[in-house]
């Protein structure tokens, strides 16, 4: 048989329709072993996990087939449960796949706690921004006569005064006394004294 008949031959063609039958067969497979390896199309939204605590965590992420990784306790926030998530990663309806990793960061038990910083004859812009860095806040500021105009007078702490170097837990606030820039009601009083009081003149000694 010549090769021009056996090209034309019917089995010929029945060869090369099974091969391509084996060629097809063979790519759905891979293909679907490579699915099924990736697991493409297989994603899971990530779970709101914030204020859960970590025995919680663990169970809801099982239950997704999805693990956590601690990485850190935060500064007490009041808003949040001690001990409870604070922040993730991924965030709260991520699309992620099977086996992903959650990162968390726990809340603290309590707020930390600080020394007063010498804000003693600083100005008020200069004691907020120092107040703030350190994790207080501001609280009442009361103005006194004193020239030293929005300058630090007395520092305050539910009604009690502040030395430099006594501690206070984060996020308490810090009443502040400034001075108006005005003088003193005693430096007034004596002032005026002085303006009222007669002035005695000396006698010339006769010669």
């Amino acid at each position: 048989m010549s090769l021009r008949k056996y090209l034309t031959s019917r089995v010929f063609l029945v060869q090369v329709l099974i091969a391509f039958a084996i060629i097809a067969a063979l790519g759905y497979l891979f293909m679907h072993w490579l699915t099924f390896t990736t697991d493409h199309g297989h994603e899971i939204s990530v779970p709101d996990l914030r204020k859960l605590t970590e025995e919680q965590v663990e169970t809801k992420l099982d239950e997704l087939d999805l693990d956590y990784v601690l990485l850190d306790s935060v500064d007490y926030r009041s808003d949040f449960p001690q001990y409870s998530v604070v922040e993730q990663d991924p965030t709260p309806g991520t699309k992620v796949k099977v086996g992903r990793k959650i990162y968390i960061k726990i809340n603290t038990s309590g707020f930390s706690s600080v020394r007063i910083p010498d804000l003693i004859e600083k100005t008020y812009r200069e004691a907020v921004p120092t107040l703030k860095a350190l994790g207080l806040e501001e609280g009442t500021v009361t103005y006194v006569p004193n020239l030293g105009k929005d300058m630090v007078l007395e520092m305050r702490f539910k009604g009690r005064n502040l030395k430099v170097g006594d501690r206070v837990l984060k996020s308490s606030k810090i009443d502040l006394v400034l001075g108006d820039g005005k003088m003193s009601y005693q430096e007034e009083e004596n002032a005026v004294d002085t303006l009222a009081a007669p002035i005695e003149e000396t006698p010339v000694d006769e010669q």
